[in-house]
């Protein structure tokens, strides 16, 4: 039997990451609102070349950062990052972990370098494509990374990502 919210995920990937994308950036803003951080800024990437989804600015901070979501009894043990968001200043990755159903946030994790410092390298493993041409073959894809989720660190609460994503000093 085929669960219906799980099937759904991948049919309509596009809403889901827009349902979290949101939820991610309303959380954001919400926990720097509350430490009195009034002046932030949120801009969006028009293309997906350069391993951004969005662009955070608080606290002196510009935050290149690349969204990728699992569900929480989600078995992926990797997820592929553009190379191109090493060269950003201060990039990160955030890993949102939801339910499945109702697309609320259980929790999130986090790889990236403290705030104003580069992120770690997203390693040597390079990311082949998911489905095979016609005789099987998954091509290498050059630009993309695969990132062990291992390397990211789980994160108590949004208050914890924002000390990740700005540092701890806030009015």
């Amino acid at each position: 039997m085929t669960d219906l919210w799980i099937d759904a995920l991948s049919a309509y990937s596009t809403t889901r990451e827009s349902v979290l994308e949101h939820r991610f950036l309303a959380d954001v803003a919400s926990c720097l609102w509350k430490r009195g951080e009034f002046a932030f800024a949120i801009s969006h990437s028009e293309v997906d070349n350069s391993g951004y989804d969005v662009i955070l600015e608080a606290c002196g901070i510009t935050r290149h950062v690349q969204l990728k979501a699992m569900h929480v009894e989600g078995t992926a043990d990797s997820f592929k990052i553009q190379q191109r968001l090493e060269e950003k200043p201060s990039s990160c990755v955030v890993l949102i972990v939801h339910d499945a159903r109702t697309l609320a946030i259980d929790h999130y994790r986090w790889f990236g370098g403290a705030p104003g410092e580069k992120m770690p390298s997203l390693g040597d493993k390079i990311a082949v494509h998911t489905k095979g041409n016609s005789d099987g073959f998954k091509a290498q894809r050059p630009a993309i990374r695969e990132l062990a989720k291992s390397r990211f660190a789980k994160l108590a609460d949004i208050d914890a990502l924002v000390d990740h994503l700005f540092g701890t000093d806030h009015p």
